[in-house]
C-alpha cells in the first residue's frame, strides 16, 4: 500500500512538473509573441528583424563569429533592425546616416546609467606635454625591446606581448603614473590577461546570463566569472589607486594622473571607491589591447619603408609632426582600424525614452548597437570591402578624431572609436599612440612571417573583443641606426 502511495505521489509530483514547465514555457512564448507586435501610440511598429528561439532570442545565433550573422541580418532586414536577447530588445544600426540621426542629432535619450561630470576634465588635468613625452618614451622602448628579445632579427617573437606592454605603460602613467619593466613583470601578464576577459564579457552574445533574469537568481558560469573578474579588478587596480592614496597622504609630489584627480576629487563627484577604482581600470582596458598585422602585407610594408626612407630617413625616429608628410603609413592605420576593429559592434547605448524614427517605434530601455562589421565592409563606401588596400585613404588627411566629426557621416573614416556619447573618451591619446609605435616599428623593422607559421587574419581569439591568433615574426634592424635608438 505504501509503494502504492509513493508512487502515486511521484507521478503527481512529474505530472506537476511537467506542467509548470509547459505553462512557463507557454507563458514565455506568448510574452515573446507579444512584445514582437511593439507599437507606439500611432500603431508604429518595432523595426523588423529575426524571429529568434523562446525565451533564449536570438541568443544561440550569435556564438560563433557573429558579426557574420548580424552582417547577414543587415542585409537581409536592413539597415535598422531588432532582435532579441532573452527578455533584452537590441536595435541594430548599420548605416551612417541613421547612425546620426539617432545617436548624434537625437543622441539626448542615449545616456549613460550614471554620468560622472568629471570625466571629459580627466583630459584636461593632465599636462599636454608630460602625455606627449610619455607616448614618444614608450614608443622608443617598444623598439628596442624588440630589438633586443628578437636577437636583432636572428629569432622569432610574438610580438603581442610587447605592443601590449607599450599600451599598457602608456595607460599606467595616464592614470597612476608607474610603468612596467619587461613583460614578464607580474602586472603586466594581469593587466593583459583582465584586459582579454573584460573584452570577452562585454559584448551582447558574451553573456545569457544578462538577459535571462531566472539564471541571475542561481549560480552558474557566467556569475561565478563575473565575480572572479570584479574581485581581480579591486585587487590590481585598486590596489593602484591605495598606493597613491597612501602617497598622497604622505605628502609625497605626485604628478597629475587620473587616480589623483579622482581622488582628489571624490567627495565633489560623490564617487565611491568602486567608482574610483572603475574610472581608472576604464583606462586600462580600452588601451592594452593593440596589435598589428603588418607583417601579412610585404608589398605593403615595403611601401612604408620607401616613404619613410625618403622622408624620415635614417638619422631619427619618426614624430607626430611627420604624420602629415607620411600620407601612406597614414593611410595603413586607418586601413588596419577599418578591416581589423577589435569590435565588431559599437559600445552599446540605452534609449532612456521611447521614440519613434522613420515610421519604426524605439521602445524605452533598448540597447541600440553600431553594427561596425557592417559599416566597415559596405561595398559603396569600401569597393572590395575585403581587400587590405590603404590606398583608400590615400587622400584622407584628417585624423579619426576629425573625421568623427564631420558634418557629413559617409565621409567619415571608420567607426572604431564609437560614436555619440558613448565614443572613445580616449581617442586622441589613442591615435597618437597607434602613430608613433607603427611608424617606430615600420622605421627600424622589416618584419618577416616565420616560415611554415603564416599569420591567420580569418580566425581571431575573443568573443566580444577581438585580437589576431598568436603569431612569430622576425624583426629585421632595415639599418644600422637601429641599434642606437635611445
Amino acid at each position: 500500500m505504501f509503494a502504492s502511495l509513493s508512487m502515486i505521489a511521484h507521478s503527481v509530483r512529474n505530472t506537476l512538473l511537467i506542467t509548470s514547465v509547459a505553462i512557463y514555457t507557454l507563458g514565455i512564448a506568448y510574452w515573446y509573441w507579444s512584445v514582437r507586435r511593439l507599437r507606439d501610440r500611432k500603431g508604429n511598429p518595432i523595426p523588423n528583424g529575426p524571429v529568434g528561439l523562446p525565451i533564449v532570442g536570438c541568443f544561440p545565433f550569435l556564438t560563433h563569429y557573429p558579426e557574420h550573422v548580424v552582417d547577414k541580418w543587415a542585409k537581409e532586414y536592413g539597415p535598422l533592425y531588432s532582435l532579441w536577447l532573452g527578455n533584452q530588445l537590441f536595435i541594430v544600426v548599420s548605416d551612417p546616416i541613421i547612425a546620426k540621426d539617432l545617436f548624434i542629432l537625437n543622441g539626448s535619450p542615449f545616456l549613460p546609467e550614471k554620468k560622472c561630470s568629471s570625466s571629459p576634465r580627466l583630459y584636461s588635468a593632465l599636462e599636454e606635454s608630460r602625455i606627449h613625452h610619455t607616448v614618444i618614451c614608450e614608443a622608443t622602448v617598444l623598439v628596442q625591446e624588440l630589438y633586443r628579445y628578437g636577437k636583432a632579427g636572428e629569432f622569432p617573437i610574438n610580438p603581442q606581448p610587447h605592443i601590449g606592454r607599450n599600451s599598457l605603460n602608456n595607460m599606467l602613467m595616464l592614470a597612476f603614473w608607474i610603468r612596467t619593466e619587461g613583460t614578464e613583470n607580474p602586472l603586466v601578464k594581469m593587466a593583459l590577461r583582465l584586459s582579454r576577459e573584460f573584452m570577452n564579457c562585454t559584448g551582447p552574445t558574451s553573456n545569457l546570463t544578462d538577459f535571462l533574469p531566472l539564471l541571475q537568481r542561481i549560480p552558474n558560469p557566467s556569475t561565478a566569472r563575473a565575480k572572479r573578474l570584479r574581485q581581480a579588478m579591486i585587487e590590481t587596480y585598486g590596489g593602484l589607486v591605495k598606493d597613491v592614496e597612501a602617497r598622497m597622504q604622505k605628502g609625497d609630489d605626485i604628478p597629475d594622473c587620473v587616480a589623483k584627480y579622482c581622488l582628489l576629487n571624490q567627495e565633489k563627484e560623490q564617487l565611491s571607491d568602486f567608482d574610483v577604482l572603475t574610472l581608472c581600470a576604464a583606462f586600462m582596458i580600452g588601451g592594452v589591447e593593440t596589435a598589428t598585422i603588418i607583417p601579412a602585407y610585404p608589398e605593403i610594408q615595403a611601401k612604408a619603408h620607401e616613404e619613410l626612407d625618403r622622408v624620415v630617413g635614417h638619422d631619427r625616429l619618426p614624430t607626430v609632426e611627420d604624420e602629415k608628410d607620411l600620407p601612406y603609413i597614414h593611410a595603413i592605420i586607418k586601413e588596419v582600424e577599418r578591416c581589423y576593429n577589435p569590435f565588431w559592434l559599437g559600445t552599446p547605448h540605452m534609449n532612456t525614452q521611447e521614440l519613434t524614427y522613420r515610421g519604426q517605434y524605439i521602445p524605452r530601455n533598448t540597447v541600440m548597437v553600431l553594427n561596425c562589421y557592417t559599416l566597415h565592409h559596405d561595398p559603396v563606401r569600401y569597393p572590395d570591402p575585403f581587400a587590405f588596400k590603404p590606398e583608400r585613404y590615400i587622400n584622407d588627411s584628417y585624423s579619426s578624431y576629425e573625421s568623427a566629426n564631420l558634418g557629413n557621416p559617409m565621409e567619415r573614416d571608420h567607426w572604431t572609436f564609437g560614436i555619440g556619447r558613448r565614443i572613445c573618451t580616449g581617442m586622441l591619446f589613442a591615435e597618437r599612440e597607434i602613430w608613433l609605435g607603427i611608424s617606430h616599428m615600420l622605421w627600424a623593422f622589416r618584419m618577416e612571417q616565420t616560415p611554415g607559421e603564416p599569420i591567420n587574419l580569418k580566425d581571431y581569439d575573443g568573443f566580444s573583443g577581438r585580437s589576431p591568433v598568436t603569431f612569430h615574426v622576425r624583426m629585421i634592424p632595415r639599418h644600422e641606426k637601429v641599434v642606437e635608438v635611445q
